[in-house]
């Protein structure tokens, strides 16, 4: 407070005097540096967890046991299983209702087992910062490994049109997998501590979507160089 009066003091002299003089008489404005401060209080963004990307990956190799089959995500799998099956069906339905039904039956089984890993997969990643790196690792690591596998089991099991469904998933994977690292940052989804029942987590979607999709507007008009958009509200840590 004292040096924001000093400050407006000093230039208001610089105002007085004038810019001829205002060197002369050592009262040229002072422009305040932004204060680290300034940002947390303008965003409201807690500090970070200390947990990199690298070390979370480590996590997830030195001990998988623990990181990726213990924590496999239950929610992710039926969530992610309902989703993608529904839509292998409708990109198949141009082939027939049996290459429909095949297709998402396939898709059904496939991702049952394998989304609860990918949830997994997620959920660490969501406690990493920063928050872009987090997310980035999320958007490269799932397709990597659940898209290479997801193209091969429908192959084998002949889905008549596979380049549009494996093309569909992809372009799912990319919004689901921002969408799960912002709502598992706030609690959301996740089966490790803090976690709520499906239900619970149910009856905030409609609030934790809309919220998703107004991030950025609301990152730009608060000042988006403080924080990243991601980031999870200090109220909500």
């Amino acid at each position: 407070m004292t040096q924001s009066v000093g400050i407006a003091k000093r230039n208001g002299a610089f105002l007085t005097a004038g810019p001829r003089h205002a060197e002369a008489q050592s009262v040229m404005p002072v422009l305040r540096a932004r204060e680290a401060w300034e940002c947390a209080d303008k965003t409201g963004v807690s500090g970070k967890t200390g947990v990199s990307v690298g070390e979370v990956l480590l996590q997830f190799v030195r001990e998988p046991g623990k990181y990726l089959i213990a924590r496999w995500n239950w929610k992710s799998a039926v969530m992610s299983s309902l989703f993608r099956a529904l839509i292998f069906f409708v990109v198949n339905l141009t082939a027939g209702w049996r290459a429909a039904v095949a297709a998402m039956s396939t898709e059904l089984v496939y991702r049952g087992i394998t989304s609860g890993f990918y949830g997994a997969l997620t959920e660490g990643f969501s406690d990493a910062e920063p928050v872009w790196a987090a997310a980035l690792a999320a958007m490269v690591v799932l397709p990597l490994t659940g898209h290479s596998l997801e193209l091969l089991v429908h192959w084998l099991r002949g889905t008549q049109k596979l380049v549009p469904s494996i093309t569909a998933s992809v372009i799912f994977t990319a919004l689901s997998t921002l969408f799960n690292v912002y709502a598992m940052r706030r609690g959301a989804l996740i089966v490790g501590k803090g976690r709520g029942s499906l239900v619970d987590d149910l009856k905030r979607m409609p609030r934790l979507v809309l919220d998703f999709f107004l991030v950025i507007p609301r990152w730009v008009m608060r000042g988006g160089w403080c924080t990243a958009p991601l980031a999870k509200p200090a109220n909500e840590a």
